[in-house]
């Protein structure tokens, strides 16, 4: 605690971001005086899954928007002992997709929440969405095209 301030962490990509990521980002607001939020660099996400579909520098501005972080930093770990310890983190907030992969956290005094993400909207099932309505979409007008036969004629020997 900083001069009896709860200070709270909450770190993620934030690609395409979506009503899901404001939820978790209002919640860490909820439970302490100063929220810092994360935001991963292109390298550190592809390190573990498909890159992000909007770059890193972009993802921050949208995020630095927001008017609930008070601090935005660029995340470059997935480890974030370093962090908790260099800006004394009290509470820590991750969606619960991440369940028991922050546990040890506790062990620096940390409190950690893993947020009820939930089914519904996340980055992968708008990028699916996306995809799946392109192909549908290419399928149709692939359907629609008439089909040219050409006819090959054979001499008579």
């Amino acid at each position: 605690m900083l001069k009896n301030k709860i200070i709270v962490y909450t770190s993620g990509t934030f690609d395409m971001f979506h009503y899901n990521h404001l939820r978790v980002i209002n919640y860490a607001r909820s439970l302490g005086d100063i929220l810092i939020v994360g935001v991963s660099t292109d390298e550190l996400v592809a390190s573990y899954k498909t890159p992000p579909i909007i770059p890193f520098t972009e993802r921050l501005q949208i995020i630095e928007a927001l008017k609930i972080p008070d601090i935005v930093i660029p995340q470059r770990s997935l480890d974030h002992t370093e962090i908790v310890k260099k800006l004394n983190i009290d509470v820590f907030v991750v969606g619960d997709d991440w369940v028991g992969k922050y546990d040890y956290l506790k062990e620096l005094g940390v409190e950690v929440f893993y947020f009820p993400y939930g089914a519904g909207v996340s980055s992968s099932s708008i990028k699916k969405s996306i995809h799946d309505s392109f192909e549908k979409s290419l399928q149709n007008e692939r359907d629609s095209k008439p089909v040219i036969v050409k006819k090959t004629v054979i001499p008579d020997s």
